[in-house]
């Protein structure tokens, strides 16, 4: 994969995100005890440094309750929720109508929309597939010539950034005339599983680059390339032609393509609902927070959903 001898640059958020990827199997805070004096959030992985670093800290310090975080990909997450494995207090997904059709009405009975983000591909400029993406070459032409493994997503079954990339490749099939590109893409990626350690590929050298949210190319200081709005899930005038392509995931949920937007609710009998609804409102409260890591925050949101408590919707 190298391009000659170009950075072998090491970035220094790695130690930390290696802790952000391993949340999959445990609270990235460590184990905080049984004392009540926390909120528990369980959101998805695309999120995972900007809560973990950022809001989760920030909240603690103001607020004075213990933070307790814990990322997967949002569809893998909703799982857990429904077979009642996880119990967190907040939820925080990155589609709307996934949260919606699967929490709905046992679990939850309102949220929150508070940010968006766009998908576009993170790469490693030393790389010669990274080297082409800066040169300003057709993405589409170098993806498809790049080696098996080389391009990842993370896994579409788990987690909506996997189908959106998938959901990505078949409208820019349709928008530049490219027969199979949907299929070969799908072939020939790898899919990462924990969604939090997408980028660790390419900080290790494993991988080219990696379809992912912008935020997460800034969390990690890689090369990020934005992508027309015709297939970056961004733009909500283009809303009706990203629900034109669908994916079914192998537990059988089919989704259709979206804007990407993430949303947020507190647990229907969350053991700490109070120390939800503070979290909700902090979030809700703190957009620069969330604007200076990579996500948009525009003057629509915060929009709701259902019938929130008393007070939390301003």
């Amino acid at each position: 994969m190298s391009r000659g001898a170009g950075p072998t640059t090491r970035y220094d958020r790695r130690s930390v995100l290696a802790t952000v990827g391993s949340a999959a199997v445990g609270l990235v805070g460590g184990c905080l005890g049984s004392d009540d004096d926390r909120v528990r959030v369980l959101a998805a992985g695309s999120l995972a440094v900007v809560l973990e670093e950022h809001v989760g800290p920030a909240f603690q310090a103001e607020a004075g309750i213990r933070y307790a975080g814990e990322y997967h990909g949002s569809n893998a997450l909703m799982r857990m929720i429904e077979e009642r494995t996880k119990h967190p207090d907040v939820v925080i997904s990155a589609d709307v109508d996934l949260l919606r059709e699967r929490l709905y009405p046992d679990h939850a009975d309102w949220d929150v929309e508070f940010a968006t983000n766009a998908v576009g591909i993170a790469y490693d400029p030393s790389a010669d597939v990274g080297g082409r993406l800066a040169d300003g070459e057709p993405w589409y032409e170098v993806l498809a010539d790049a080696g098996p493994g080389e391009v990842a997503i993370s896994d579409p079954d788990l987690d909506p950034l996997g189908y959106r990339a998938v959901l990505l490749f078949e409208l820019a099939e349709r928008e530049h005339g490219l027969e199979g590109f949907r299929e070969t893409m799908v072939d020939r990626a790898y899919r990462e599983p924990n969604e939090s350690a997408l980028l660790a590929g390419i900080e290790a050298g494993d991988r080219a680059c990696a379809v992912c949210y912008r935020n997460m190319a800034s969390d990690h200081g890689v090369p990020f390339l934005g992508l027309p709005d015709a297939y970056n899930f961004a733009n909500p005038a283009y809303a009706d032609r990203y629900e034109r392509v669908t994916y079914t995931t192998a537990d059988g949920y089919t989704v259709s393509g979206s804007p990407v937007v993430y949303n947020a609710t507190v647990r229907t009998g969350a053991d700490e609902a109070d120390a939800g609804r503070s979290f909700v409102t902090f979030l809700l409260d703190r957009p620069e927070l969330l604007a200076e890591h990579g996500l948009r925050v525009p003057d629509a949101l915060p929009r709701w959903n259902g019938d929130p408590p008393e007070g939390l919707d301003g």
